[in-house]
């Protein structure tokens, strides 16, 4: 079936295709259930869905296998006959436009931000700190907002938290809050942070949003990957806020959009739990509502995890479709969870939708759509409808020549240490500072547009320093939702 006005799930009981219109896809959704139930595959197929509607991807890759959609499916033994018990499919091997991404540079393009698009209250959720420290983080902030200092990596933030440590007197009436303590304790964090290996995040060029909505030649949306593999195990943390400031930006760059026949981006977030573990309750309550509110900007945020019990009620009241793979419920409290479960969907009279649960094989699951008009359609058990691209991982010589090959190839590879707030600090001291090299615009042409115009590191660079200045005075005098809603970030 190739209506892109459809997300077709797969097929009912009746063997017909369950689905929901691609015009709801913003109102969000779900994948969950226990380990080897089949949410990979399930969210290698929605990825398909959206891509063809021409609908980009962004997901992260925690198990290493997603990577698969780069490449065409070879459909055998159970795939083939559940292929074949879907004739209206039109099920087709292929590849899927697929553009790799890893914070550590290694399997992927890098991928970075800077620490002033991330601002202080993601920052402090990072690096776990303390309310004490967190209101010195602030006045930081709040300094090299007053006195231009950008703050594009860790050795930046460094610099400016030594430079307040010797030079109280510039912090006014915040040096109560900056205190020998707080410093240090800070400095230790982000040690720490950099021995996990996240200092790579932070720098330039940092990752530019229009890029991740660009379509391939085709016309279909382009899947972005983020290998998480050790990222999610060895640096949770970095995991989630990355994942929680790519949210807030898209909500804070995206325009409004209203109704539209598709959304413009769907995201993926595996291993949603990690999103909500030990937030602080003003973050999780700003995340809730950017959740809420960025559906009108067409994005469309679907949750993977093992149970819906991961995320908070106020999060799962706002999830239209909704994919429960199998579980399992051994204790007293696992079977009051199921329970939970089976009560989120619209009964169904032609079966026990809680007995269902523990029965479910493979690339099964019950389902839960929106009809057309929004509201919940009748929980439905469905057979998941097989990927057309590979299911399991790329090669690491396959994985090499997607990213030689990938039209973002130069634009990130390369890191690019302009003058901020490092060296502006150190020059202030009288101490040497080794020139940065510093990207040249083409004459004729206007610093707003050189981003477009010039490729690879450089027109990222001359891109990203154009955006902050623009921005700079427009954020200090109307910080706008976005700024109430992270705590006033500054860039």
């Amino acid at each position: 079936m190739s209506d892109s006005s459809q997300i077709v799930v797969g097929a009912g009981t009746d063997s017909q295709p369950v689905s929901q219109a691609m015009r709801l896809a913003n109102r969000h959704g779900l994948v969950a259930g226990a380990t080897g139930t089949g949410k990979t595959v399930t969210l290698q197929r929605l990825a398909e869905v959206f891509s063809d509607a021409g609908v980009a991807v962004f997901a992260a890759d925690v198990k290493g296998d997603l990577c698969g959609l780069g490449a065409a499916a070879t459909p055998q033994g159970k795939v083939a006959e559940r292929i074949a018990g879907m004739p209206w499919l039109g099920h087709t091997p292929k590849a899927y436009p697929l553009t790799l991404w890893d914070i550590a540079g290694q399997s992927g393009h890098p991928l970075r931000t800077t620490l002033s698009e991330m601002g202080p209250l993601l920052l402090s959720n990072l690096l776990e700190l303390t309310d004490s420290q967190q209101a010195a983080l602030y006045a930081a902030f709040k300094v090299a907002d007053r006195d231009g200092l950008l703050l594009l990596d860790l050795k930046d933030l460094k610099a400016l938290l030594n430079h307040l440590k010797d030079n109280p007197q510039v912090l006014g009436e915040d040096s109560a809050l900056m205190t020998s303590g707080s410093t240090q304790a800070l400095l230790r964090r982000l040690a720490t942070l950099e021995q996990q290996g996240a200092e790579a995040l932070f720098g330039e060029p940092a990752l530019q949003l229009e890029d991740l909505l660009q379509p391939a030649a085709d016309g279909r949306g382009r899947i972005h990957l983020l290998d998480a593999s050790r990222l999610v195990h060895e640096a949770p943390k970095v995991y989630a806020t990355f994942l929680l400031w790519l949210l807030a930006e898209l909500f804070e760059q995206l325009p409004e959009r209203g109704d539209a026949d598709k959304p413009v981006l769907a995201l993926f977030f595996d291993e949603a739990h990690l999103l909500f573990n030990d937030t602080p309750k003003a973050l999780q309550d700003r995340l809730e509502q950017v959740v809420r509110l960025i559906r009108s900007k067409g994005v469309g945020v679907y949750f993977v995890t093992q149970s819906p019990g991961d995320l908070p009620d106020a999060v799962l009241a706002q999830l239209g479709l909704r994919i429960q793979h199998g579980l399992r419920a051994f204790t007293a409290k696992e079977q009051k969870s199921l329970k939970a479960v089976a009560e989120g969907f619209r009964p169904n009279p032609a079966f026990d939708t809680l007995g269902v649960l523990t029965e479910l094989g493979i690339g099964e699951a019950l389902v839960g759509t929106l009809e057309d008009k929004g509201t919940p359609a009748m929980v439905q058990r469905v057979l998941i409808a097989p990927p057309q691209s590979r299911i399991g991982p790329l090669s690491a010589v396959e994985r090499s020549a997607l990213v030689a090959s990938s039209p973002l190839r130069g634009r990130y590879d390369k890191p690019i240490d302009r003058e901020s707030a490092y060296e502006m600090l150190t020059q202030r001291k009288g101490e040497p500072v080794e020139p940065v090299p510093q990207p040249q615009v083409e004459e004729g042409s206007f610093a707003d547009k050189a981003g477009e115009f010039l490729q690879g590191a450089a027109g990222q660079a001359i891109k990203s320093a154009v955006r902050q200045a623009t921005n700079q005075l427009g954020r200090q005098l109307v910080r706008g939702l976005m700024g109430s809603l992270l705590g006033g970030k500054r860039r």
